[in-house]
């Protein structure tokens, strides 16, 4: 077990490594210099020259990532090209509004999407079962959270019914009207995430079915909600587990549009202004961040699969 999970710490790090490269290198490639964006095209070369060599742009790549890397290692993120304040400052003010977003859609994507999957899968072999859950499904993943959100946010333009779009309350000064502000955007980012926890547990529900054991369980006079309960939620949940640590992520990624439809001041609507201004700082700093909560999430969830089933340890130990 222990060499299990060292091996998922290294796995994780040199994950992490290849995605440092990876952001570095394409933050650098986007067409359009910071220089460009921040003085203008009418400033002198004179001006550019001195403000690439002050924020550092004019040393070679090799130089420029080792120093980001070693300043990330000592929780320096750098300071903003555009703002000038550190962006570990900025992101703390920040963090709370998108984490908030993100775990509320997460809590309402399993909350729909557990139970409507099982149920699906319970009701797969009965007639047009099967055809209802592929329609709903697919009509959910398949509609963009641009569109959706749009479309929520023209709807309650016209009809507020008390809801106040564009006006979010900070969860540290007060965290149940951050909540309640956050509740509109949060369904609308769940709504693709509760259609693709449906599938998987529609799909794992019905790989369950038709073990031995289920049989076994309904010749004993076993009650549906005691086979459900007893054996499907258990051995169900190993995938759910898996795709909940992979939305987690997505979701961070979703934020940023759905950040920008409802104006929520959180990471998403700061990564895509940073985008826009080329802060190189900025966009390193949020995928980063982005891709440590992924990567703990996903060992987080291999710990707890191979705590519900040993075999997924014991097996890939042997791999």
């Amino acid at each position: 077990m222990a060499r299990w999970a060292l091996r998922r710490v290294l796995t994780g790090l040199v994950t992490l490594l290849g995605i440092a490269v990876v952001v570095f290198l394409s933050v650098r490639l986007v067409p359009g210099q910071a220089e460009r964006v921040l003085l203008g095209p009418l400033a002198s070369a004179e001006d550019r020259a001195a403000l690439v060599s002050s924020l550092g742009l004019d040393r070679d790549l090799f130089t420029q990532f080792g120093l980001w890397i070693s300043n990330v290692l000592t929780g320096d993120l750098g300071t903003s090209i555009i703002s000038r304040q550190p962006v570990t400052d900025e992101l703390a003010l920040r963090l709370p509004v998108t984490a908030t977003l993100a775990v509320l859609a997460l809590i309402i994507a399993l909350i729909v999407g557990i139970p409507l999957g099982i149920w699906q899968g319970v009701r797969a072999h009965r007639k047009g079962g099967a055809m209802v859950s592929r329609v709903v499904s697919g009509l959910a993943i398949s509609v963009p959270e641009f569109v959706l959100g749009a479309l929520v946010v023209l709807v309650f333009s016209i009809f507020p019914l008390g809801i106040t779009i564009d006006a979010v309350t900070p969860v540290t000064e007060n965290f149940f009207a951050g909540v309640a502000s956050l509740l509109l955007p949060a369904l609308v980012l769940s709504v693709f995430y509760a259609a693709a926890t449906a599938r998987t547990a529609r799909d794992a529900t019905l790989g369950v079915l038709v073990e031995p054991y289920i049989q076994a369980a309904k010749a004993r006079g076993d009650r549906p909600g005691t086979i459900i309960r007893r054996h499907v939620l258990r051995n169900a949940s190993i995938p759910i587990l898996t795709l909940a640590a992979t939305l987690l992520a997505y979701l961070l990624g979703g934020a940023v549009i759905v950040e920008g439809l409802f104006n929520v001041p959180g990471v998403g609507s700061y990564m895509l202004l940073a985008m826009d201004r080329r802060d190189f700082a900025v966009v390193q700093a949020v995928v980063m961040f982005a891709a440590i909560v992924f990567v703990v999430a996903s060992m987080v969830v291999e710990l707890a699969s191979s705590l519900i089933d040993p075999r997924v340890s014991s097996v890939e130990a042997k791999s």
